[in-house]
């Protein structure tokens, strides 16, 4: 019998895991009035602490960083108190548990700001899609362009909710730095045009990624922050006209910062035919340039996990929809029992149902 090469264990100096699976954050929108996570949540993430590592569904560092209703936020001690019971229940079942830091940019609405305010963004320059809100679907708006102040405070605010994190009991946090979000809009070129020392050359476009990972690194500890990067990201109409080199300067000097990992998101397309080699597996191409532990994720299945595993492309693969669906997913890859199919109706909002509910094998 082949081992199961996903279930042995993972030990660095950062980490001593039980296994090679990472639960990947998946927003559920299903936080309390607050953006306050509750025993609901908690059992969620319980009933999934079987993998190796849990990074949360991601949770706004502040009220300008909201884009999205019912997600859970990190910035005050009601969220704090509500995450409380999150990470005890899962340190419960002697799971590992970190929380995503997340501010989405120009991804918002005033209809979402706390103030009805502008959503703020490296440049003024619209979205390409709709924007979600309590009245429905709403046409993007122009973003207001940061000023360096307003830049300042927001490295802050990942502080604090790193901090916060940690007075809440995360194992560690993972700064979101993918999927067209704040700090990925920051990366490329069609949301970044500015002529400062945050635009232009590629050292400037990815100044505030790494002012922000310095800022937490010492805050809480290299050991207790990961970074997600999107490096073929298209989200929201992002684009980079150098995504080589960029991701090149940034993945080194992330690397330099001995985190506790860098978790690179691949590109999940019908066809990629068309797209240049780099784009179309972007975990084996930049392995080479990470010293850390690398997590790779999306579209795998165990098949596809193991060869990543056993070509050393990565050393955790994270799964998304099969966890949501799965909670027992480990056992039932040690076991090869069958899968349970997920619910895309369940996915957003709700309740127990297609959250909780998800059968186990026993």
């Amino acid at each position: 019998m082949s081992e199961k090469i996903l279930g042995v264990p993972y030990k660095t100096k950062h980490f001593d895991l039980p296994n090679r699976f990472v639960m990947a954050p998946l927003t559920r929108q299903r936080a309390a009035a607050g953006h306050v996570p509750h025993s609901l949540n908690a059992l969620y993430y319980a009933q999934r602490a079987s993998a190796g590592l849990i990074i949360t569904e991601a949770s706004q560092i502040s009220p300008r960083g909201l884009g999205y209703q019912n997600t859970p936020g990190i910035y005050s001690k009601e969220q704090i108190e509500g995450w409380k019971l999150v990470t005890e229940a899962v340190h419960d079942r002697k799971g590992k548990i970190f929380c995503q830091l997340w501010h989405v940019g120009r991804h918002s609405h005033p209809l979402l700001q706390e103030d009805g305010g502008l959503p703020f963004g490296p440049s003024e320059i619209v979205e390409t899609v709709p924007i979600t809100t309590p009245n429905g679907k709403m046409a993007p708006v122009v973003p207001h362009a940061m000023t360096i102040n307003e830049i300042n405070e927001t490295i802050e605010d990942y502080v604090r909710a790193a901090q916060n994190a940690i007075e809440a009991g995360f194992d560690g946090v993972e700064i979101h730095g993918a999927n067209g979000y704040l700090i990925d809009q920051f990366l490329n070129d069609t949301s970044n045009v500015r002529d400062d020392e945050y635009g232009g050359s590629i050292p400037n476009k990815c100044r505030f990624a790494i002012k922000v990972t310095s800022a937490v690194v010492e805050a809480i500890g290299s050991a207790r922050v990961g970074i997600r990067l999107s490096p073929s990201g298209t989200n929201f109409g992002v684009l980079n006209n150098d995504p080589v080199g960029t991701f090149k300067f940034l993945i080194e000097k992330l690397d330099a910062f001995d985190l506790a990992y860098i978790h690179l998101i691949e590109p999940v397309l019908k066809s990629i035919t068309d797209l240049p080699q780099y784009l179309r597996k972007v975990t084996p191409y930049f392995r080479p340039m990470i010293k850390t532990t690398l997590i790779t994720s999306a579209g795998y299945d165990f098949n596809s996990a193991e060869q990543a595993i056993k070509t050393d492309e990565a050393d955790l693969v994270a799964f998304g929809k099969m966890f949501i669906s799965n909670p027992d997913l480990v056992e039932r890859y040690l076991t090869d029992a069958e899968l349970t199919p997920f619910d895309v109706e369940t996915f957003y909002g709700g309740g127990a149902s297609g959250y909780t509910d998800y059968p186990f094998l026993k």
